[in-house]
């Protein structure tokens, strides 16, 4: 399993709509996610930056199946419309580059 973090922008002055349509994504889009692997997806708002939290089996292979797929298609083209820079799932996006995390004990502490 992968825990992946992401990083989008929201366009200035769609920080409502953003969240309206994110109240309730459609059922088709949730069925696409579970199907390519995706155990969870959290979304945080700070402004206009928007940070995401996704469990998955295969990321990469996520964004693959995704890619293709009509009801994330049609899901982009029309979230995009509220964001800064769209996502085309064309690259080899990996995410944010983790930088540091709680060890699992505590310094000192032995099993």
């Amino acid at each position: 399993m992968e825990q992946i973090a992401l990083h989008t922008r929201i366009a200035e002055g769609r920080e409502a709509d953003y969240d309206r349509e994110h109240a309730r994504i459609p059922d088709e889009l949730d069925a696409s996610l579970r199907a390519a692997g995706v155990h969870a997806w959290r979304i945080w708002r700070d402004g206009r930056d928007i940070f995401h939290l996704v469990e998955v089996e295969d990321y990469a292979a996520m964004r693959r199946q995704l890619a293709a797929d009509p009801a994330n298609q049609r899901w982009q083209q029309h979230i995009n419309q509220f964001l800064e820079v769209v996502d085309d799932y064309g690259g080899d996006d990996s995410g944010i580059r983790p930088v540091w995390s709680l060890p699992t004990q505590a310094p000192g502490v032995t099993a």
